[in-house]
């Protein structure tokens, strides 16, 4: 007991001083009492979890000073990228890792960037096991308790954090999200865990379904959102032709604000789908397919099942990532379309291009029933945007500019096969393009723009209407397109000369 007593005392020492002077942290770290305390709880517990495998005060000592250095690399390396420190949900997607490491900036396991040090760092482990005594009780039944207890504690401690009593205690110690803050305040492993209790409890509340009016809604509505989009004129790029469209053409458009920069799809896709601002989701704003796995109340996809629409999800990618295909079906697509039915098709880069996606999605809409819902997640402008991606062209802003280039050309391919689909069936059809969020390029930093990607909303089939720019937020946008499930054409303002 001396020994781990000692071990913990110089642990939680050295943790607290990384975290004070080279700690993820955008101001100075709290060492008020209460804060202090937390803090040193957090990385309390780290270690009691590593000495429950191998019951060796200094391996686990060891083994938490390497783990509280590597979260605080990690979240800064994040924080270059994203634009906001380590997460709890960013453990929800560390299996996708191994599955899809193309889409991350983390090398893949056998590079000899990871595999060496993973290699060292195993052979150091099994040294220090075998040289270092265990504490475990000699006798038999002592020494099963202790082998058995200890997890079981953690567990249960783990368990009882999102529920009540202590859950109550939780909320008095975190009690909104406010991520810097609570980095600053508790530090990393303590803001970890705490936000893991609050999301786990589910605290925010569920919103009533919306009433829609009782008008028709468009026989065809199509919401498409555009992978890492946004108007290249605004990278020092060249003019889009589509954006001309959006001027022109769209009955509204405009900059979006988004609730993510350079990644986390979900959260822009969430609130485009259901309309709900980030602060209505409590501790699950940060990923809200964890929180409420799709059962969304006011989810567009549910409002037009109810409406009679057939909804079809579109996404030329593998239905695990984000657990996408249970997600949406949750949200209540009735159809989805995903990688397993675009293996023929042609790619640009890595991923389905835009242009074959687009052609894909034109026949769909030919092909089926009306009305029809269709959502569109597009895919061949994810980055990260490495060498060897697309020939001849390395340098990340190239390669970008490259795809959104194909990007405007399914935009302008699809306003002019609906737009002569509206007229040949004499129907209106809705068809709502976004940008999820900016892309993470060296030239487009966190927090580039406002935080700001670009939509445009075109409807066919009705009088022609002067163009408005909008600017709003991608739950607005969501709240928006409700209108195009229940509405007649005499909402649509006339344009007039």
């Amino acid at each position: 007991m001396t020994t781990f007593l000692i071990a913990a005392s110089l642990t939680l020492a050295i943790c607290l001083t990384l975290e004070v002077f080279v700690g993820d942290s955008l101001t100075r770290a709290s060492l008020a009492p209460r804060d202090l305390t937390l803090r040193l709880l957090g990385y309390l517990l780290i270690l009691l979890f590593w000495f429950a495998f191998s019951w060796r005060p200094w391996l686990a000592a060891l083994t938490c000073v390497v783990s509280v250095v590597a979260l605080i690399y990690v979240s800064r390396a994040k924080r270059s990228v994203i634009g906001e420190p380590l997460l709890f949900s960013d453990f929800v997607l560390l299996p996708q890792v191994p599955r899809h490491p193309q889409l991350y900036y983390i090398p893949p396991v056998w590079d000899p960037r990871i595999s060496i040090p993973v290699i060292l760092t195993l052979i150091a482990t099994v040294i220090w096991y075998r040289t270092e005594p265990s504490v475990l009780p000699a006798a038999p039944v002592p020494r099963v308790a202790a082998m058995l207890g200890l997890p079981l504690a953690l567990w249960l401690l783990f368990r009882a954090a999102s529920r009540p009593p202590l859950a109550k205690l939780m909320a008095r110690w975190f009690p909104e999200p406010d991520l810097e803050a609570d980095v600053a305040r508790v530090g990393l492993p303590a803001s970890l865990l705490g936000y893991t209790a609050r999301a786990l409890a589910g605290s925010a509340p569920v919103p009533a379904v919306p009433t829609l009016p009782s008008g028709p809604g468009d026989d065809v509505v199509v919401v498409i959102q555009l992978e890492s989009f946004i108007d290249p004129e605004r990278l020092g790029g060249p003019a889009l032709p589509a954006m001309e469209l959006f001027r022109t053409r769209a009955i509204q458009y405009g900059r979006l604000r988004v609730p993510a920069h350079g990644a986390y799809t979900m959260r822009s896709e969430h609130a485009v789908l259901t309309g709900r601002p980030s602060d209505s989701l409590g501790f699950g704003r940060y990923d809200p397919y964890t929180s409420r796995s799709g059962d969304e109340p006011t989810s567009l996809a549910r409002l037009a099942g109810s409406r009679g629409y057939e909804t079809l999800f579109l996404h030329p990618f593998h239905r695990d990532f984000f657990r996408r295909a249970k997600v949406m079906q949750a949200f209540g697509f009735a159809d989805l379309l995903m990688g397993e039915t675009f293996t023929a098709a042609p790619r640009v880069g890595p991923y389905v291009g835009d242009v074959a996606l687009g052609e894909r999605l034109l026949d769909e809409v030919r092909a089926r029933r009306t009305p029809l819902f269709l959502f569109c997640v597009t895919m061949e402008n994810h980055g990260p945007w490495k060498p060897g991606r697309l020939p001849g062209l390395d340098a990340p802003e190239a390669q970008y500019l490259h795809h959104v280039v194909n990007t405007g050309r399914m935009v302008e391919n699809l306003v002019a096969g609906l737009d002569a689909l509206a007229r040949e069936r004499g129907q209106t059809i809705t068809l709502c393009v976004f940008g999820d969020h900016a892309p993470s390029l060296p030239t487009c930093k966190p927090g580039f723009g406002d935080q700001a990607t670009d939509y445009a909303v075109f409807r066919f089939g009705i009088p022609p209407v002067t163009p408005r720019r909008l600017d709003i937020t991608a739950d607005a946008l969501g709240r928006d397109l409700r209108s195009a499930l229940a509405r007649t054409l005499a909402d649509i303002p006339v344009r007039t000369r």
